[in-house]
């Protein structure tokens, strides 16, 4: 239950920053949540992958790099979600750093409300 609520609450903020960033846009709902779909996938399968090969370079960076990683991994669900749409490596960046603060701010507060 915990986990489905987590999709319909990225899949919110999905369709929310592609209202308010112009290089992102989604077709609807479904596709939001293919979206946050894909995006749970793509960071259970993939994103290991990329910091495992990527690891010298986000040791050198001191982790900076992580988050060239996370904009592959929006561009990634960009590929696999015919409804979502990123223009080019920047949006995915400022849509990714957006996301991960909007979802970390709320799934604390999720927490906050179950104790």
């Amino acid at each position: 239950m915990k986990f489905i609520l987590k999709l319909l609450i990225t899949a919110l903020l999905v369709v929310l920053l592609s209202k308010l960033l112009p290089g992102v846009n989604t077709d609807g709902y479904l596709s939001a949540i293919l979206v946050a779909i894909s995006l749970s996938l793509l960071n259970f399968i993939v994103r290991p992958i990329l910091v495992i090969l990527t690891l010298p370079v986000t040791i050198i960076t001191l982790g900076i790099f992580l988050l060239v990683i996370n904009a592959i991994i929006i561009l990634l669900a960009d590929w696999l979600v015919s409804g979502f749409d990123v223009d080019g490596l920047l949006w995915a960046f400022i849509f990714s750093l957006l996301l991960a603060i909007g979802r970390s701010i709320l799934f604390q507060l999720l927490e906050k409300d179950k104790d």
